[in-house]
Protein backbone atom coordinates (compact mmCIF):
# COMPACT_ATOMS: atom_id res chain seq x y z
CA UNK A 1 0.00 0.00 0.00
CA UNK A 2 1.84 3.28 -1.25
CA UNK A 3 -1.08 5.74 -0.49
CA UNK A 4 -1.62 7.35 3.04
CA UNK A 5 -4.76 6.41 3.24
CA UNK A 6 -7.70 4.65 1.68
CA UNK A 7 -11.62 4.63 1.99
CA UNK A 8 -13.45 1.08 -0.03
CA UNK A 9 -16.34 -0.81 0.91
CA UNK A 10 -16.19 0.74 4.64
CA UNK A 11 -12.80 -0.60 5.42
CA UNK A 12 -10.49 2.28 6.09
CA UNK A 13 -6.46 1.72 6.07
CA UNK A 14 -4.20 4.48 6.86
CA UNK A 15 -0.63 4.09 5.98
CA UNK A 16 1.95 4.90 9.09
CA UNK A 17 4.42 4.89 6.71
CA UNK A 18 3.44 7.17 4.27
CA UNK A 19 1.70 9.90 6.73
CA UNK A 20 1.69 10.05 10.52
CA UNK A 21 -0.95 12.62 12.15
CA UNK A 22 1.00 13.94 15.55
CA UNK A 23 -1.44 17.11 16.69
CA UNK A 24 -5.10 17.72 16.13
CA UNK A 25 -4.28 20.13 13.17
CA UNK A 26 -2.42 17.72 11.25
CA UNK A 27 -5.13 15.34 11.75
CA UNK A 28 -7.88 17.93 10.67
CA UNK A 29 -6.00 19.10 7.61
CA UNK A 30 -5.53 14.92 6.04
CA UNK A 31 -6.66 13.99 3.35
CA UNK A 32 -8.17 10.94 5.17
CA UNK A 33 -10.12 13.15 7.76
CA UNK A 34 -11.42 14.86 4.66
CA UNK A 35 -12.52 11.98 2.67
CA UNK A 36 -14.05 10.63 5.85
CA UNK A 37 -16.11 13.62 6.15
CA UNK A 38 -17.34 13.32 2.59
CA UNK A 39 -18.12 9.81 2.89
CA UNK A 40 -20.45 10.53 5.96
CA UNK A 41 -21.70 13.63 4.37
CA UNK A 42 -22.82 12.07 1.35
CA UNK A 43 -24.34 8.95 3.53
CA UNK A 44 -26.29 11.84 5.69
CA UNK A 45 -27.53 13.09 2.45
CA UNK A 46 -28.97 10.42 0.22
CA UNK A 47 -30.63 9.54 3.82
CA UNK A 48 -31.98 13.38 4.40
CA UNK A 49 -31.68 12.89 7.56
CA UNK A 50 -33.02 15.69 9.93
CA UNK A 51 -28.64 16.20 10.83
CA UNK A 52 -28.46 16.92 6.82
CA UNK A 53 -31.33 19.37 6.36
CA UNK A 54 -30.12 21.18 9.67
CA UNK A 55 -26.17 21.47 8.39
CA UNK A 56 -27.51 22.46 4.78
CA UNK A 57 -30.06 25.04 6.44
CA UNK A 58 -27.51 26.75 8.92
CA UNK A 59 -24.39 27.22 6.93
CA UNK A 60 -26.52 28.79 3.51
CA UNK A 61 -23.54 26.82 1.32
CA UNK A 62 -23.17 24.52 -1.55
CA UNK A 63 -22.97 20.92 -0.75
CA UNK A 64 -19.45 20.96 -2.09
CA UNK A 65 -18.25 23.68 0.09
CA UNK A 66 -19.87 21.93 3.57
CA UNK A 67 -16.52 19.77 4.20
CA UNK A 68 -13.75 22.72 4.24
CA UNK A 69 -16.84 25.14 6.68
CA UNK A 70 -16.79 22.04 9.13
CA UNK A 71 -13.06 20.98 9.14
CA UNK A 72 -12.44 25.03 10.09
CA UNK A 73 -15.21 24.93 12.44
CA UNK A 74 -13.89 21.81 13.88
CA UNK A 75 -10.35 23.32 13.89
CA UNK A 76 -11.66 26.31 16.24
CA UNK A 77 -13.16 23.86 18.53
CA UNK A 78 -10.15 22.32 19.36
CA UNK A 79 -9.20 25.54 20.97
CA UNK A 80 -12.41 28.14 21.42
CA UNK A 81 -15.13 27.68 23.49
CA UNK A 82 -18.30 28.31 21.90
CA UNK A 83 -18.91 31.64 22.64
CA UNK A 84 -15.08 32.42 22.08
CA UNK A 85 -15.99 31.07 18.52
CA UNK A 86 -19.33 33.61 18.30
CA UNK A 87 -17.57 36.70 19.34
CA UNK A 88 -14.58 35.84 16.60
CA UNK A 89 -16.44 34.90 13.67
CA UNK A 90 -20.39 35.20 13.24
CA UNK A 91 -20.35 33.01 10.23
CA UNK A 92 -21.04 30.27 12.26
CA UNK A 93 -23.96 31.41 14.29
CA UNK A 94 -26.28 30.49 13.13
CA UNK A 95 -24.62 26.61 13.34
CA UNK A 96 -23.64 26.45 16.50
CA UNK A 97 -26.22 28.38 18.61
CA UNK A 98 -28.30 25.44 17.85
CA UNK A 99 -26.58 23.62 20.11
CA UNK A 100 -28.67 21.00 20.23
CA UNK A 101 -28.74 19.98 16.68
CA UNK A 102 -24.96 20.78 16.12
CA UNK A 103 -23.88 18.00 19.34
CA UNK A 104 -26.22 15.41 17.76
CA UNK A 105 -24.25 16.27 14.27
CA UNK A 106 -21.02 15.57 16.30
CA UNK A 107 -22.20 12.25 18.00
CA UNK A 108 -23.19 10.61 14.44
CA UNK A 109 -20.34 11.77 12.61
CA UNK A 110 -18.36 10.00 15.43
CA UNK A 111 -20.08 6.76 15.73
CA UNK A 112 -19.96 6.77 11.59
CA UNK A 113 -15.90 6.40 12.12
CA UNK A 114 -16.08 3.98 14.44
CA UNK A 115 -18.64 1.55 12.80
CA UNK A 116 -16.15 1.88 9.57
CA UNK A 117 -13.56 -1.27 9.75
CA UNK A 118 -10.10 0.58 10.59
CA UNK A 119 -6.73 -0.71 9.87
CA UNK A 120 -3.32 1.33 10.73
CA UNK A 121 -0.27 -0.15 8.57
CA UNK A 122 3.25 0.29 8.85
CA UNK A 123 5.92 -0.84 5.77
CA UNK A 124 9.51 -1.91 7.72
CA UNK A 125 11.57 -4.42 5.74
CA UNK A 126 13.76 -4.73 9.00
CA UNK A 127 11.45 -7.24 10.61
CA UNK A 128 11.75 -8.75 14.00
CA UNK A 129 13.40 -5.74 15.34
CA UNK A 130 11.45 -5.03 19.02
CA UNK A 131 12.13 -1.25 18.61
CA UNK A 132 10.23 -0.63 15.35
CA UNK A 133 7.48 -3.13 16.69
CA UNK A 134 7.07 -1.40 20.18
CA UNK A 135 6.82 2.23 18.32
CA UNK A 136 4.19 1.01 16.61
CA UNK A 137 2.63 -0.42 19.45
CA UNK A 138 3.08 2.99 20.67
CA UNK A 139 2.01 4.85 17.72
CA UNK A 140 -1.19 2.72 17.12
CA UNK A 141 -1.91 3.56 21.44
CA UNK A 142 -1.29 7.53 20.43
CA UNK A 143 -2.85 7.73 17.38
CA UNK A 144 -6.55 6.34 19.10
CA UNK A 145 -5.87 9.09 21.95
CA UNK A 146 -5.35 11.71 19.17
CA UNK A 147 -8.88 11.03 17.66
CA UNK A 148 -10.59 10.59 21.05
CA UNK A 149 -9.27 13.58 22.50
CA UNK A 150 -10.17 15.75 19.81
CA UNK A 151 -13.68 14.44 19.92
CA UNK A 152 -13.72 15.45 23.11
CA UNK A 153 -12.65 18.51 23.18
CA UNK A 154 -14.73 19.82 20.47
CA UNK A 155 -17.58 18.29 21.88
CA UNK A 156 -16.95 19.92 25.36
CA UNK A 157 -16.22 23.19 24.06
CA UNK A 158 -19.92 23.24 22.60
CA UNK A 159 -21.62 21.44 25.67
CA UNK A 160 -19.79 23.69 27.58
CA UNK A 161 -18.43 21.23 30.42
CA UNK A 162 -16.64 18.40 30.82
CA UNK A 163 -18.91 14.66 30.87
CA UNK A 164 -18.95 13.03 34.18
CA UNK A 165 -18.40 10.05 32.49
CA UNK A 166 -15.69 8.84 30.00
CA UNK A 167 -15.81 5.30 27.81
CA UNK A 168 -12.49 4.67 26.80
CA UNK A 169 -13.84 3.34 23.41
CA UNK A 170 -11.30 2.29 20.83
CA UNK A 171 -11.10 5.09 18.19
CA UNK A 172 -7.71 4.14 16.22
CA UNK A 173 -7.60 1.38 14.41
CA UNK A 174 -9.03 -1.66 14.95
CA UNK A 175 -5.97 -3.98 13.73
CA UNK A 176 -2.68 -2.41 13.20
CA UNK A 177 -0.80 -4.09 10.52
CA UNK A 178 3.18 -4.76 10.10
CA UNK A 179 4.03 -5.83 6.40
CA UNK A 180 7.51 -6.37 4.74
CA UNK A 181 8.32 -6.83 1.29
CA UNK A 182 9.62 -10.77 0.87
CA UNK A 183 10.90 -12.78 -2.16
CA UNK A 184 9.61 -15.92 -2.85
CA UNK A 185 11.02 -18.81 -5.82
CA UNK A 186 7.63 -17.30 -7.61
CA UNK A 187 7.02 -19.75 -10.24
CA UNK A 188 5.80 -18.75 -14.10
CA UNK A 189 2.14 -18.68 -13.64
CA UNK A 190 2.08 -16.72 -9.82
CA UNK A 191 3.76 -13.39 -11.14
CA UNK A 192 0.91 -11.59 -11.00
CA UNK A 193 1.66 -11.67 -6.77
CA UNK A 194 4.85 -10.07 -6.84
CA UNK A 195 5.92 -7.53 -4.59
CA UNK A 196 2.28 -8.05 -2.44
CA UNK A 197 3.22 -7.26 1.19
CA UNK A 198 3.14 -9.98 3.81
CA UNK A 199 2.05 -9.30 7.24
CA UNK A 200 4.65 -9.75 9.52
CA UNK A 201 2.65 -8.55 12.82
CA UNK A 202 -0.82 -7.86 13.81
CA UNK A 203 -1.63 -5.85 16.88
CA UNK A 204 -5.44 -6.58 17.81
CA UNK A 205 -7.78 -4.55 19.87
CA UNK A 206 -10.04 -6.86 21.50
CA UNK A 207 -12.98 -7.92 20.92
CA UNK A 208 -12.47 -7.60 17.40
CA UNK A 209 -15.87 -7.48 15.98
CA UNK A 210 -16.45 -7.22 12.30
CA UNK A 211 -19.80 -7.80 10.02
CA UNK A 212 -19.34 -8.92 6.95
CA UNK A 213 -22.33 -9.29 4.48
CA UNK A 214 -23.01 -13.31 4.18
CA UNK A 215 -23.62 -15.30 7.41
CA UNK A 216 -22.77 -19.00 6.29
CA UNK A 217 -21.21 -20.88 3.40
CA UNK A 218 -22.54 -22.17 -0.09
CA UNK A 219 -21.72 -25.67 -2.14
CA UNK A 220 -18.50 -27.17 -2.71
CA UNK A 221 -15.12 -26.31 -4.02
CA UNK A 222 -14.57 -27.00 -7.81
CA UNK A 223 -11.16 -28.31 -9.26
CA UNK A 224 -10.18 -26.42 -13.03
CA UNK A 225 -7.51 -27.50 -14.76
CA UNK A 226 -5.79 -24.35 -16.08
CA UNK A 227 -3.97 -21.37 -13.60
CA UNK A 228 -7.10 -19.03 -12.76
CA UNK A 229 -4.23 -16.39 -12.07
CA UNK A 230 -4.20 -15.77 -15.84
CA UNK A 231 -7.55 -14.45 -16.47
CA UNK A 232 -7.56 -12.49 -13.34
CA UNK A 233 -6.62 -8.66 -12.15
CA UNK A 234 -4.05 -7.96 -8.93
CA UNK A 235 -3.87 -4.64 -8.37
CA UNK A 236 -0.88 -5.12 -5.03
CA UNK A 237 -1.76 -2.18 -3.41
CA UNK A 238 -5.14 -3.61 -2.38
CA UNK A 239 -3.56 -6.94 -1.18
CA UNK A 240 -1.63 -8.37 1.72
CA UNK A 241 -0.45 -11.89 2.08
CA UNK A 242 -0.85 -13.82 5.74
CA UNK A 243 1.98 -16.67 5.32
CA UNK A 244 0.22 -19.64 7.75
CA UNK A 245 1.48 -22.92 8.89
CA UNK A 246 -1.19 -25.57 7.96
CA UNK A 247 -0.31 -28.59 9.77
CA UNK A 248 2.70 -28.76 8.72
CA UNK A 249 2.20 -27.36 5.82
CA UNK A 250 3.41 -23.51 4.40
CA UNK A 251 0.52 -21.79 2.81
CA UNK A 252 0.45 -18.03 1.35
CA UNK A 253 -2.76 -16.72 1.77
CA UNK A 254 -3.85 -13.68 -0.20
CA UNK A 255 -6.66 -11.72 0.99
CA UNK A 256 -7.99 -8.21 -1.13
CA UNK A 257 -8.47 -5.05 1.27
CA UNK A 258 -12.08 -5.09 1.00
CA UNK A 259 -11.94 -8.75 2.96
CA UNK A 260 -9.61 -7.34 5.36
CA UNK A 261 -11.06 -8.54 8.44
CA UNK A 262 -10.37 -12.29 7.48
CA UNK A 263 -7.07 -12.10 6.94
CA UNK A 264 -6.97 -10.22 10.77
CA UNK A 265 -9.30 -12.95 11.70
CA UNK A 266 -6.35 -15.78 10.26
CA UNK A 267 -4.19 -14.71 12.82
CA UNK A 268 -6.38 -16.53 15.68
CA UNK A 269 -7.22 -19.58 13.52
CA UNK A 270 -3.86 -20.42 11.93
CA UNK A 271 -0.32 -20.00 12.83
CA UNK A 272 1.33 -17.12 11.58
CA UNK A 273 4.65 -18.19 9.66
CA UNK A 274 8.27 -16.64 11.06
CA UNK A 275 10.00 -14.56 8.19
CA UNK A 276 12.91 -17.63 8.43
CA UNK A 277 9.63 -19.91 7.24
CA UNK A 278 8.82 -18.26 4.45
CA UNK A 279 11.67 -15.80 2.96
CA UNK A 280 12.63 -17.35 -0.35
CA UNK A 281 10.81 -20.42 -0.01
CA UNK A 282 8.34 -22.17 -2.14
CA UNK A 283 4.90 -22.74 -0.51
CA UNK A 284 3.12 -25.73 -0.58
CA UNK A 285 -0.22 -23.57 -1.16
CA UNK A 286 -1.17 -20.15 -2.41
CA UNK A 287 -4.51 -19.39 -1.86
CA UNK A 288 -6.44 -15.89 -3.39
CA UNK A 289 -8.95 -14.52 -2.04
CA UNK A 290 -11.45 -11.78 -3.35
CA UNK A 291 -9.51 -11.42 -7.02
CA UNK A 292 -11.60 -9.34 -9.59
CA UNK A 293 -12.02 -11.33 -13.30
CA UNK A 294 -14.21 -10.86 -16.09
CA UNK A 295 -16.26 -14.15 -15.10
CA UNK A 296 -20.14 -13.40 -14.58
CA UNK A 297 -20.37 -15.51 -11.73
CA UNK A 298 -18.33 -15.54 -8.40
CA UNK A 299 -15.65 -18.67 -8.93
CA UNK A 300 -14.68 -21.23 -6.07
CA UNK A 301 -12.17 -23.26 -7.27
CA UNK A 302 -8.77 -25.13 -6.84
CA UNK A 303 -6.00 -25.71 -9.65
CA UNK A 304 -3.53 -28.70 -8.61
CA UNK A 305 -0.60 -26.99 -10.41
CA UNK A 306 1.37 -30.53 -10.40
CA UNK A 307 4.43 -28.98 -12.19
CA UNK A 308 5.18 -26.24 -9.63
CA UNK A 309 4.01 -28.71 -6.86
CA UNK A 310 1.48 -26.13 -5.28
CA UNK A 311 -2.16 -26.34 -4.37
CA UNK A 312 -3.90 -23.31 -5.41
CA UNK A 313 -6.99 -21.75 -4.16
CA UNK A 314 -9.44 -19.44 -6.02
CA UNK A 315 -11.96 -17.39 -5.15
CA UNK A 316 -12.67 -14.38 -7.06
CA UNK A 317 -14.45 -10.99 -6.34
CA UNK A 318 -18.11 -10.77 -5.15
CA UNK A 319 -20.12 -9.85 -1.31
CA UNK A 320 -21.91 -13.81 -2.33
CA UNK A 321 -18.29 -14.83 -0.60
CA UNK A 322 -17.95 -12.33 2.46
CA UNK A 323 -18.05 -15.23 4.90
CA UNK A 324 -14.88 -16.03 6.81
CA UNK A 325 -16.26 -20.20 6.16
CA UNK A 326 -14.72 -19.45 2.68
CA UNK A 327 -11.08 -18.61 3.81
CA UNK A 328 -11.21 -21.14 6.10
CA UNK A 329 -12.35 -23.92 4.56
CA UNK A 330 -10.82 -23.51 1.17
CA UNK A 331 -7.40 -23.31 3.04
CA UNK A 332 -8.40 -26.32 4.45
CA UNK A 333 -9.53 -28.09 1.12
CA UNK A 334 -6.09 -27.35 0.07
CA UNK A 335 -4.28 -28.86 3.04
CA UNK A 336 -6.58 -32.29 2.45
CA UNK A 337 -5.56 -32.59 -1.32
CA UNK A 338 -2.15 -32.50 -0.46
CA UNK A 339 -2.20 -34.86 2.31
CA UNK A 340 -4.39 -36.96 0.55
CA UNK A 341 -1.75 -37.33 -2.09
CA UNK A 342 0.33 -38.55 0.49
CA UNK A 343 -1.49 -40.98 1.73
CA UNK A 344 -3.09 -39.48 4.53
CA UNK A 345 -6.74 -39.60 5.77
CA UNK A 346 -8.10 -36.00 6.12
CA UNK A 347 -10.97 -36.20 9.22
CA UNK A 348 -13.54 -33.12 9.13
CA UNK A 349 -13.79 -33.51 13.34
CA UNK A 350 -12.04 -32.62 16.68
CA UNK A 351 -9.99 -34.20 18.86
CA UNK A 352 -8.29 -34.17 22.34
CA UNK A 353 -5.58 -35.36 24.55
CA UNK A 354 -7.52 -36.11 27.80
CA UNK A 355 -5.33 -36.87 31.15
CA UNK A 356 -7.82 -37.54 34.30
CA UNK A 357 -6.41 -36.97 37.34
CA UNK A 358 -6.62 -40.99 38.58
CA UNK A 359 -3.82 -41.54 35.80
CA UNK A 360 -6.22 -42.81 33.20
CA UNK A 361 -6.05 -41.19 29.80
CA UNK A 362 -7.90 -41.11 26.46
CA UNK A 363 -6.94 -39.69 22.74
CA UNK A 364 -10.43 -38.45 21.45
CA UNK A 365 -11.17 -37.86 17.73
CA UNK A 366 -15.21 -37.22 17.34
CA UNK A 367 -15.68 -36.86 13.65
CA UNK A 368 -18.64 -35.05 12.17
CA UNK A 369 -19.85 -32.10 9.47
CA UNK A 370 -20.50 -28.83 10.24
CA UNK A 371 -23.20 -28.36 12.74
CA UNK A 372 -22.81 -31.89 14.53
CA UNK A 373 -21.58 -31.00 17.70
CA UNK A 374 -17.98 -31.84 17.75
CA UNK A 375 -17.04 -29.19 19.11
CA UNK A 376 -19.79 -28.73 21.42
CA UNK A 377 -19.72 -31.52 22.66
CA UNK A 378 -15.56 -31.87 23.68
CA UNK A 379 -16.44 -27.69 25.18
CA UNK A 380 -19.19 -29.42 27.49
CA UNK A 381 -16.67 -32.31 28.45
CA UNK A 382 -14.40 -29.73 29.74
CA UNK A 383 -16.85 -27.10 32.10
CA UNK A 384 -18.67 -30.79 33.36
CA UNK A 385 -15.39 -32.23 33.90
CA UNK A 386 -13.22 -29.58 35.49
CA UNK A 387 -12.82 -31.31 38.84
CA UNK A 388 -11.40 -34.80 37.57
CA UNK A 389 -9.29 -33.44 34.46
CA UNK A 390 -5.67 -33.32 35.04
CA UNK A 391 -5.06 -31.92 31.81
CA UNK A 392 -6.96 -32.05 28.04
CA UNK A 393 -4.94 -30.40 25.26
CA UNK A 394 -6.63 -29.39 21.92
CA UNK A 395 -5.56 -31.38 18.82
CA UNK A 396 -7.98 -29.89 16.18
CA UNK A 397 -10.92 -28.35 16.69
CA UNK A 398 -12.66 -28.75 12.83
CA UNK A 399 -9.80 -30.81 10.49
CA UNK A 400 -7.01 -33.30 10.87
CA UNK A 401 -5.10 -35.87 9.63
CA UNK A 402 -4.49 -39.28 10.10
CA UNK A 403 -1.40 -41.38 9.45
CA UNK A 404 -0.65 -44.99 10.01
CA UNK A 405 2.20 -45.75 11.82
CA UNK A 406 4.02 -49.28 12.02
CA UNK A 407 3.29 -51.92 14.82
CA UNK A 408 1.08 -48.94 17.06
CA UNK A 409 -2.50 -47.53 16.66
CA UNK A 410 -2.81 -44.55 13.93
CA UNK A 411 -1.11 -41.12 14.37
CA UNK A 412 -3.77 -38.04 14.73
CA UNK A 413 -2.32 -34.63 13.71
CA UNK A 414 -3.72 -30.86 13.62
CA UNK A 415 -3.98 -28.12 11.51
CA UNK A 416 -5.61 -25.10 13.24
CA UNK A 417 -4.89 -23.19 16.18
CA UNK A 418 -7.92 -21.45 16.55
CA UNK A 419 -11.67 -22.74 16.54
CA UNK A 420 -14.24 -20.86 14.39
CA UNK A 421 -17.39 -21.95 16.55
CA UNK A 422 -20.94 -21.01 16.50
CA UNK A 423 -22.21 -18.98 19.04
CA UNK A 424 -25.63 -20.21 19.17
CA UNK A 425 -24.73 -23.48 20.22
CA UNK A 426 -22.51 -22.90 22.82
CA UNK A 427 -23.86 -21.74 26.84
CA UNK A 428 -24.62 -18.22 27.42
CA UNK A 429 -21.76 -17.28 29.36
CA UNK A 430 -19.41 -18.55 27.65
CA UNK A 431 -18.54 -16.40 24.84
CA UNK A 432 -18.30 -13.75 27.69
CA UNK A 433 -15.54 -16.10 29.11
CA UNK A 434 -13.64 -15.74 25.92
CA UNK A 435 -13.80 -12.07 25.21
CA UNK A 436 -10.60 -10.41 25.50
CA UNK A 437 -9.19 -12.85 22.86
CA UNK A 438 -12.11 -13.54 20.50
CA UNK A 439 -12.56 -12.05 17.20
CA UNK A 440 -16.26 -12.56 16.26
CA UNK A 441 -18.76 -12.50 13.45
CA UNK A 442 -22.19 -10.79 13.04
CA UNK A 443 -22.97 -11.86 16.35
CA UNK A 444 -26.45 -10.42 16.38
CA UNK A 445 -27.39 -12.85 13.90
CA UNK A 446 -28.19 -16.43 13.20
CA UNK A 447 -25.20 -18.51 12.94
CA UNK A 448 -23.15 -15.91 14.60
CA UNK A 449 -18.84 -17.19 14.92
CA UNK A 450 -16.38 -16.51 17.11
CA UNK A 451 -13.07 -17.10 16.28
CA UNK A 452 -10.64 -17.94 19.28
CA UNK A 453 -7.14 -19.57 19.98
CA UNK A 454 -7.72 -22.68 21.66
CA UNK A 455 -4.16 -24.99 20.87
CA UNK A 456 -0.64 -24.48 20.81
CA UNK A 457 0.91 -25.39 17.54
CA UNK A 458 3.97 -28.01 18.96
CA UNK A 459 0.35 -29.75 20.28
CA UNK A 460 -1.32 -30.06 16.47
CA UNK A 461 1.73 -31.34 14.81
CA UNK A 462 2.85 -33.74 17.34
CA UNK A 463 1.04 -36.87 16.70
CA UNK A 464 -1.27 -38.38 19.15
CA UNK A 465 -1.99 -42.18 18.85
CA UNK A 466 -5.87 -42.68 18.48
CA UNK A 467 -8.00 -44.52 21.64
CA UNK A 468 -11.63 -43.59 20.51
CA UNK A 469 -12.69 -42.90 16.86
CA UNK A 470 -16.56 -41.75 17.27
CA UNK A 471 -18.48 -40.31 14.37
CA UNK A 472 -21.15 -36.99 16.04
CA UNK A 473 -24.39 -38.27 15.05
CA UNK A 474 -26.31 -34.79 15.70
CA UNK A 475 -29.85 -36.15 14.11
CA UNK A 476 -31.08 -39.49 16.29
CA UNK A 477 -32.55 -38.41 19.85
CA UNK A 478 -31.48 -40.58 22.98
CA UNK A 479 -34.16 -42.55 23.68
CA UNK A 480 -36.03 -46.12 23.11
CA UNK A 481 -33.18 -47.78 23.83
CA UNK A 482 -30.37 -45.54 22.06
CA UNK A 483 -27.27 -44.81 23.94
CA UNK A 484 -25.51 -41.57 24.04
CA UNK A 485 -22.23 -43.13 22.70
CA UNK A 486 -22.66 -47.11 20.77
CA UNK A 487 -19.30 -48.84 19.66
CA UNK A 488 -18.98 -50.93 15.78
CA UNK A 489 -18.06 -54.38 15.88
CA UNK A 490 -16.61 -54.25 12.70
CA UNK A 491 -14.84 -52.12 9.85
CA UNK A 492 -17.83 -52.48 7.31
CA UNK A 493 -20.72 -50.86 9.51
CA UNK A 494 -18.19 -48.08 10.66
CA UNK A 495 -17.47 -47.18 7.41
CA UNK A 496 -20.93 -47.35 5.97
CA UNK A 497 -22.04 -44.62 8.70
CA UNK A 498 -18.98 -42.38 8.41
CA UNK A 499 -19.14 -42.30 4.74
CA UNK A 500 -22.79 -40.98 4.76
CA UNK A 501 -21.84 -37.97 6.54
CA UNK A 502 -25.43 -37.61 7.59
CA UNK A 503 -26.50 -34.93 10.03
CA UNK A 504 -29.14 -32.07 10.77
CA UNK A 505 -28.23 -28.86 9.48
CA UNK A 506 -27.53 -26.45 11.37
CA UNK A 507 -27.67 -23.44 9.55
CA UNK A 508 -24.15 -22.93 9.33
CA UNK A 509 -24.25 -23.64 5.28
CA UNK A 510 -27.16 -22.92 3.15
CA UNK A 511 -28.33 -26.51 3.82
CA UNK A 512 -31.74 -27.40 5.89
CA UNK A 513 -32.89 -30.85 7.59
CA UNK A 514 -31.61 -34.69 7.15
CA UNK A 515 -28.55 -34.00 4.76
CA UNK A 516 -25.25 -36.40 3.96
CA UNK A 517 -21.64 -35.36 2.71
CA UNK A 518 -19.36 -37.81 1.55
CA UNK A 519 -17.05 -39.10 4.62
CA UNK A 520 -18.69 -35.81 6.17
CA UNK A 521 -16.16 -33.57 4.58
CA UNK A 522 -16.86 -31.65 1.27
CA UNK A 523 -12.94 -30.61 2.01
CA UNK A 524 -10.73 -32.56 -0.69
CA UNK A 525 -11.92 -35.64 0.28
CA UNK A 526 -15.63 -35.62 -1.79
CA UNK A 527 -13.59 -33.91 -4.66
CA UNK A 528 -11.41 -37.16 -4.61
CA UNK A 529 -13.33 -40.34 -3.96
CA UNK A 530 -11.85 -42.32 -5.47
CA UNK A 531 -8.31 -41.99 -3.48
CA UNK A 532 -9.79 -41.00 -0.27
CA UNK A 533 -12.27 -44.57 -1.06
CA UNK A 534 -8.82 -46.76 -0.21
CA UNK A 535 -7.50 -44.73 2.44
CA UNK A 536 -10.87 -45.59 4.18
CA UNK A 537 -10.57 -49.10 3.95
CA UNK A 538 -6.67 -48.68 4.91
CA UNK A 539 -7.26 -46.73 8.10
CA UNK A 540 -11.06 -48.18 9.47
CA UNK A 541 -9.20 -51.75 9.36
CA UNK A 542 -6.09 -50.48 11.01
CA UNK A 543 -8.25 -49.01 13.46
CA UNK A 544 -9.93 -52.75 14.61
CA UNK A 545 -6.58 -54.32 14.09
CA UNK A 546 -4.45 -51.97 16.54
CA UNK A 547 -7.63 -51.84 19.11
CA UNK A 548 -9.31 -48.12 18.21
CA UNK A 549 -12.29 -48.18 19.48
CA UNK A 550 -14.79 -47.20 16.88
CA UNK A 551 -18.81 -46.20 17.09
CA UNK A 552 -20.88 -43.04 17.04
CA UNK A 553 -21.98 -39.92 19.90
CA UNK A 554 -25.47 -39.01 19.96
CA UNK A 555 -24.82 -35.31 20.03
CA UNK A 556 -28.64 -34.73 19.44
CA UNK A 557 -27.59 -31.07 18.84
CA UNK A 558 -30.19 -31.27 15.80
CA UNK A 559 -32.68 -32.22 17.50
CA UNK A 560 -35.44 -29.15 18.93
CA UNK A 561 -34.99 -28.70 21.86
CA UNK A 562 -32.00 -30.98 23.03
CA UNK A 563 -29.38 -28.35 21.28
CA UNK A 564 -27.53 -27.93 24.89
CA UNK A 565 -28.48 -31.09 26.87
CA UNK A 566 -27.89 -33.28 24.01
CA UNK A 567 -23.97 -32.37 23.83
CA UNK A 568 -23.97 -32.23 27.73
CA UNK A 569 -25.47 -35.85 28.04
CA UNK A 570 -23.08 -37.16 25.15
CA UNK A 571 -20.23 -35.44 27.69
CA UNK A 572 -21.23 -37.47 30.65
CA UNK A 573 -21.31 -40.77 28.67
CA UNK A 574 -17.73 -39.77 27.42
CA UNK A 575 -16.52 -39.10 30.54
CA UNK A 576 -17.92 -42.29 32.20
CA UNK A 577 -16.09 -44.34 29.34
CA UNK A 578 -13.06 -42.76 29.66
CA UNK A 579 -12.48 -42.31 33.98
CA UNK A 580 -13.47 -45.74 34.28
Amino acid sequence: MKKEFSLSNDKVMINFTAKYCNTPVQLLESDGFRRVLNAYIKKIKKKKSHIYMNLIQNTHIDNEDLDVVIIHLFKLLSILNLNEIINLNTRYNSLIDRKNNFIDFIEDFYSFWRKLERYTIIHNNKINEGLEKTSFVEANNYFSMLILHLYRKIEENVVGNKPKVYRQLPAGGNAGLIVNNTNWPMPSGYNKLKNVPFIDAIILDLPYISYPKKNTRDGVFDECFENPLENCTINIDHWFCYPAKVGTLLAFIYVHRDFMAHAITLCNLFEMAKEEEYCDIKPDIVFVFGAKDTFSKVRTIFYDDVDNNIMLGYISYGDEIDYFGYVKKMTLTLHNLIMIKRGSLPIHGAMVNIIMNNGNSANVVIMGDSGAGKSESLEAFRSLSEDYISDMTIVFDDMGYLTLSAGSKPLAFGTEIGAFVRLDDLDAGYAFKEIDRSIFMNPDKINARLVMPVANYKDIIKGFPIDLFLYANNYEEVKNGLEEITFFKNPTDAINVCKKGARMAKGTTTELGLVTSYFANPFGPVQKQGLVNVLIDKYFDEFFKTGVKVGQIRTSLGVIGQEKNGPKNAAKKLFNLIIK
